[in-house]
């Protein structure tokens, strides 16, 4: 899939916003992104509890996996980056710039996400440190009454983003009061379309369905929507993997996505399972693999 270069990247930039799409997502256009952000998004309940190896509760856990297997970038906050970056300094990262716990039902009050730090401040620790950082995210709740505040910072996230040859990635989901269902396949493709209008490379939105499977067409919509802006599709609770995988050649192959941010499917496994999976949904997302090939990989 040819790239299409964003025309605020400038002159001085281009090769670094290349080779960081190019390295991202393997030549190929499509992303896998390792979702890390849950620390925060989700607190402990995806890290401790029946079903989830001990281990997952260790933060380190997301790190030997990043450290080890197949990945596009892993996308995790700045703070967990700079605990262990200097161990894991040959990770692909991406740092997502806000996020917000789930204490605070939706019911109660509508989600505002404020940004955490200042693209220029990533920058600088990338420079310092010499990490390999490859990109930006930024979450934004479509529909909550903070939602001007937010359409703002991702603006803002987006355009420093590519004024300093790094890629772009918006987590965009319709949450609060006014919103009567975060499912409405028009809803989610009015949220690509969002993400095509803030300038984001990739947009991590929410996968419809119908009749509890995956709804092509619906996902067809959504992509359509998104135009040059790539859309991935969200991983969601941890499933059986050969039905993750099945769903994700789907949603590529009859959906149109261009990749994936998965987390839970992947790190509530024990690492050498862990890695193996991140393997096999990298090998479908970006070398094309069958389904069938994927699940031997799974299977060592």
């Amino acid at each position: 899939m040819k790239l299409t270069l964003p025309a605020d990247v400038p002159a001085d930039k281009e090769k670094t916003f290349i080779d960081n799409y190019e390295a991202s997502t393997g030549g190929s256009g499509r992303l896998m992104l390792f979702a890390g952000d849950q620390k925060v998004e989700h607190l402990n309940n995806d890290f401790y509890g029946e079903g989830i190896p001990p281990e997952d509760n260790d933060p380190e856990h997301l790190f030997k996996i990043a450290s080890q297997a197949d990945i596009g970038v892993f996308a995790t906050q700045f703070g967990l980056i700079t605990r262990y970056g200097r161990d894991y300094n040959t990770i692909p990262y991406l740092v997502k710039l806000n996020a917000k716990t789930n204490l605070v039902p939706y019911s109660e009050k509508d989600p505002y996400s404020q940004q955490w730090l200042e693209v220029e401040e990533v920058v600088r620790f990338k420079e310092s440190s010499g990490l390999d950082i490859r990109g930006i995210g930024y979450t934004l709740y479509l529909g909550s009454e903070h939602e001007h505040a937010m359409l703002r910072e991702a603006a803002n996230v987006v355009h420093k983003a590519h004024l300093n040859g790094m890629i772009a990635v918006l987590w965009i989901y319709p949450k609060g009061n006014f919103v009567e269902n975060e499912h409405d396949r028009h809803l989610i493709a009015g949220a690509a379309g969002v993400g095509a209008a803030l300038g984001a490379d990739f947009v991590k939105l929410k996968v419809p369905y119908l009749n509890g499977k995956l709804d092509t067409e619906g996902l067809n919509e959504v992509t359509t929507a998104a135009g040059r802006s790539a859309v991935l599709c969200e991983g969601g609770e941890k499933i059986s993997p050969e039905a993750f995988l099945m769903e994700l050649h789907e949603q590529i192959h009859k959906g149109n996505s261009r990749g994936n941010g998965t987390g839970r499917n992947i790190h509530q496994r024990p690492l050498a399972e862990a890695i193996r999976m991140a393997n096999a949904i990298y090998a479908v997302t970006v070398k094309n693999a069958t389904v069938e090939d994927a699940v031997q990989i799974l299977e060592g």
